[in-house]
């Protein structure tokens, strides 16, 4: 993903949330530091999120160990919940949060378009607009 269609997906995210009565901070130059930062930091006052958020063009995305251990280190510093946004192109928005990440054969973790669709949340979903029940498949 280039930086800047990362850039582009934080700051959709970051509006998206702003217009549903979410404060939202974005953590710019987040990965860059070697200090643990989320791309973006949210609360509507009752939940609070540190979200990594993704932009990707096929129909999965893999993560390095230390990117998801990162997030949890500076959410439970926070006190808030640990989420991966994912935003998969022609598709759409979709949640889940960290501890549900799926391990791939190798040493990486792994989400796809089918796991998100399944297990994840949907925007509305994430902000409490509604629940919806998730079949088990």
């Amino acid at each position: 993903m280039s930086k800047v269609k990362g850039s582009r997906a934080e700051r959709e995210l970051f509006h998206m949330l702003w217009n549903e009565g979410h404060a939202v901070v974005r953590s710019a130059g987040s990965g860059s530091t070697t200090k643990p930062a989320p791309d973006l930091l949210t609360s509507n006052g009752f939940k609070t999120m540190a979200i990594e958020c993704k932009s990707i063009k096929g129909k999965k995305k893999y993560f390095d160990h230390t990117e998801i251990l990162q997030l949890n280190l500076f959410a439970n510093t926070f006190g808030a919940e640990a989420w991966l946004g994912l935003r998969f192109d022609n598709v759409g928005w979709f949640f889940i949060e960290s501890k549900h990440i799926v391990k791939s054969k190798g040493e990486s973790l792994l989400l796809t378009l089918d796991y998100m669709r399944k297990k994840g949340l949907t925007f509305d979903e994430l902000i409490g607009k509604y629940e919806q029940k998730k079949l088990n498949l």
